[in-house]
């Protein structure tokens, strides 16, 4: 048989365990062409932007991508590190701490890669990393713990995209959330715990999640209730009563009604109403990113402050602290349970040379 470039299998090669560890994505720099190629790929999307393609084409290319990339360039700007984007420096983080743990634990060898939804590195490079290293069994996490077809969803689409040109599929297992997972929430409470014991308690929790558009929920999508679910959960682990967190939803986009309350007009409430402190945090983000460290640690903080604020305090996502790399390995091994390598590849390569004779 003759084959068209590399094939999927050499006779004879090891296998191993993959595992694609991917996030929403990042603009390459803080710069206008940088944000105007990664927002092309966002707003591409039929995922996250639910309207008639021909118009909303026309609207992008028209119009937002000329007016949006040097104001979103700025914003970057702001929260740019040394070492880059602070989403892909704290997604690498969690893919490299996650390796670190499963090799050290699973008795079969694992290969974790890191793949961006938009922007680099892309799911397609993640997937050729591992295609490289003869993965034959794969589990793929999106680092979304609550389900939404505008993240999770899009995700799955972009992977199974990705292998409609693969001769030889792996086995494909796909966490589609983990809101509700017990190492999770437990990383939550030990970060807000973390938090109080340096700064003090505030009067109010905020659980500030990403919005989505209120269709989006009444068309089905889940994300809402798992929102709910999660606070709820955290909550609990603090033994705090009701009436002293709050759950509000943020990064409104276009003029459609979202996911209520809104995160700024909640802080701007309860400012106005007296409350003197404020701790906020934004389960939903695996990482810290544009929306957590500018939206709520900064604009937010300035909103509350105005509507007659003391004290407002951001509590970082769960980034690569061992209580999350924990988590997020164990919700791993549960999803390998079950898989075993094919046969060694001796016997593999013993079969091969039966089958040539």
């Amino acid at each position: 048989m003759k084959y068209i470039g590399s094939p999927d299998y050499q006779h004879g090669t090891p296998e191993c365990i993959g595992v694609l560890i991917a996030n929403l994505g990042t603009p390459d720099a803080p710069t206008a062409p940088a944000l105007r190629r990664y927002l092309r790929q966002f707003f591409d999307d039929p995922r996250v932007f639910e309207f008639p393609r021909l118009v909303w084409w026309l609207l992008t290319r028209g119009i937002i991508l000329n007016r949006r990339p040097p104001r979103s360039a700025a914003l970057y700007a702001s929260i740019w590190t040394e070492q880059g984007s602070p989403l892909l420096v704290n997604s690498q983080a969690i893919a490299d701490g996650v390796q670190e743990r499963l090799s050290a634990h699973s008795r079969l060898p694992i290969k974790v890669a890191l793949g961006m939804r938009y922007g680099n590195p892309s799911i397609p490079h993640a997937l050729a990393e591992l295609r490289a290293a003869n993965v034959r069994r794969l589990v793929v996490l999106p680092l979304f713990p609550q389900y939404s077809a505008t993240t999770v969803a899009s995700i799955f689409d972009a992977v199974t995209r990705e292998l409609q040109g693969w001769r030889w599929l792996p086995d494909l297992r796909f966490i589609t959330h983990y809101h509700d997972q017990a190492g999770y929430v437990a990383a939550l409470v030990e970060s807000i715990q973390q938090a109080w014991q340096r700064n003090g308690q505030s009067e109010k929790l905020v659980f500030s999640f990403h919005g989505i558009p209120k269709r989006y929920f009444i068309a089905g999508d889940p994300y809402y209730c798992e929102c709910q679910k999660t606070a709820r959960l955290v909550a609990e682990g603090l033994a705090l009563p009701q009436d002293r967190y709050v759950v509000a939803f943020q990064s409104l986009f276009g003029r459609e009604e979202w996911l209520k309350p809104y995160t700024s007009d909640t802080l701007e409430a309860l400012g106005k109403s007296g409350v003197q402190s404020v701790d906020v945090i934004c389960p939903g983000f695996a990482a810290d990113c544009l929306e957590t460290l500018e939206e709520i640690a900064g604009e937010n903080r300035h909103v509350f402050m105005a509507a007659g604020g003391k004290a407002y305090h951001y509590i970082p996502a769960l980034n690569a602290a061992p209580s999350h790399l924990d988590a997020l390995t164990d919700l791993l091994m549960e999803n390998l349970q079950g898989w075993q390598l094919a046969r060694p590849a001796a016997a593999a390569a013993e079969a091969v040379g039966s089958m040539d004779g």
